[in-house]
C-alpha cells in the first residue's frame, strides 16, 4: 500500500463533516468515445470515508460488437466472446457504487459511458454524485506536468503495472486518491463534487462496421495509422465562429487540442469529428476554441491562443460540450 510522500499529509483527526461518507473509485475501458460505444471492462475499489480500501471488484463486460483499439486496452474479441453482457452484471456493479462518491480520473467520461450502458439496460445507475481526479488535483494545486493518471500516480509514489487494464487503473487511482482527500481534509479544501443525472430511456444509432475479425479494428483503422497518416475528410459545416463561455459548441466550429490529455488523444479527436467539428491542427485566428489541460504551458498553440484571444478549455469541460452540439446554421 502507498506510503505517504511530503506531497501528502497524515490522516487530520478533524475530519471535514460535509465530506462524503464513501467512495466507489471506478474505470472502464470501452470501445470507444461515442455515445453508441460500450463498455468492455469495469473495475471498483470501495473507499471508506477516508479513503482507506475496502475491497475491490473487476469483470470483463461482451460489448456485442467490435472491441475498438485493441491496441490500446488488449481486449480482443476473443477474450471478450465469453464474457458476461452488461445486464447480466448491472446488479453486481449497481452494489457497489450504492450510496458512494464515484470517483473517477475525467470522471465525466466513466459516469457517461456507465450512464448508458445502464439505459440501454433499463435500469438506472445508484450514482448521484461523482468526483474528478483532475478536479481534484487543480484544486489542490499539485505541481503536476500534465493530467495524465501516470502523472498523479507518479506524484504520490505508485507504481502503475498495467496501465489501461481497468483493474490497475482503479487500484492506481484509489492509491493516489486516498493522499489527495487526505490533503483536501487537512487544508479544509471543498471537494469538487457534481451532480450525476441517469439517463431514462436509450435508442442506439448504427454501430460503426466490424472488422474482418482479428479483433484489432476500430471503424476500419489498425494501430500506427492514425496519425498522422490518416487524414480525415473535410468538415462539411461552415465555420461558425468562436465559442462563447456558456454557449454550445456548434458544428462547423475549429478546435485545437495541445498537450497531453487523459483520454487517448485520437479517440477524442474522433469524437469531436463524429459531432461534425472540424479538427485543427494549428491555430489561427480562425480557430473557434483550444483545448488543453495547461493553459498556461509555453506550448506554440496556447501562446497563439493567448495573442489571439482564442477560448479554452479544458478536457473535462470539452467532454460536457460533446454532449449537446448544436446543428450548423442552415
Amino acid at each position: 500500500m502507498l506510503e505517504d510522500r511530503a506531497t501528502a499529509v497524515s490522516s487530520p483527526t478533524q475530519w471535514p463533516a460535509a465530506y462524503p461518507q464513501g467512495y466507489a473509485v471506478v474505470d472502464v475501458e470501452t470501445t470507444g468515445l461515442a455515445r453508441h460505444d460500450r463498455i468492455i471492462s469495469a473495475a471498483v475499489y470501495r473507499l471508506d470515508a477516508r479513503g482507506e480500501v475496502e475491497d475491490h471488484w473487476y469483470t470483463l463486460v461482451n460489448p456485442e460488437r467490435d472491441p475498438g483499439p485493441v491496441w490500446i486496452h488488449g481486449l480482443t474479441s476473443e477474450v471478450l466472446e465469453g464474457a458476461p453482457l452488461f445486464a447480466d452484471i448491472a446488479e453486481e456493479f449497481a452494489a457497489r457504487l450504492e450510496g458512494r462518491v464515484l470517483v473517477a480520473h475525467n470522471a465525466v467520461f466513466d459516469w457517461q459511458m456507465i450512464a448508458r450502458e445502464y439505459a440501454r439496460a433499463e435500469r438506472r445507475a445508484p450514482v448521484r454524485q461523482r468526483l474528478c481526479t483532475i478536479a481534484l488535483s487543480k484544486e489542490l494545486g499539485l505541481p503536476l506536468p500534465n493530467h495524465k493518471l501516470e502523472s498523479l500516480a507518479a506524484h504520490f509514489g505508485v507504481v502503475q503495472q498495467r496501465a489501461h487494464h481497468a483493474l490497475d487503473d482503479a487500484r492506481v487511482l484509489a492509491e493516489a486518491f486516498r493522499p489527495s482527500l487526505r490533503a483536501a481534509a487537512a487544508g479544509g479544501v471543498r471537494l469538487p463534487l457534481l451532480e450525476c443525472r441517469a439517463l431514462t430511456e436509450w435508442s442506439d444509432g448504427p454501430v460503426p462496421r466490424q472488422s474482418s475479425g482479428d479483433g484489432g479494428g476500430y471503424g476500419g483503422y489498425r494501430p500506427g495509422s492514425w496519425r498522422p497518416s490518416r487524414k480525415r475528410p473535410a468538415c462539411p459545416y461552415p465555420n461558425p465562429g468562436r465559442y462563447e463561455d456558456g454557449k454550445p459548441l456548434k458544428q462547423g466550429m475549429r478546435v485545437a487540442f495541445s498537450g497531453d490529455t487523459s483520454v487517448e488523444r485520437e479517440l477524442l479527436e474522433d469524437r469531436a469529428t463524429e459531432c461534425g467539428l472540424h479538427v485543427a491542427s494549428s491555430i489561427s485566428r480562425l480557430t473557434s476554441l483550444l483545448v488543453t489541460n495547461d493553459p498556461d504551458s509555453g506550448t506554440s498553440k496556447t501562446v497563439k491562443a493567448r495573442q489571439f484571444g482564442t477560448p479554452v478549455v479544458d478536457e473535462a469541460a470539452f467532454g460536457q460540450l460533446l454532449r449537446d452540439v448544436a446543428p450548423a446554421d442552415e
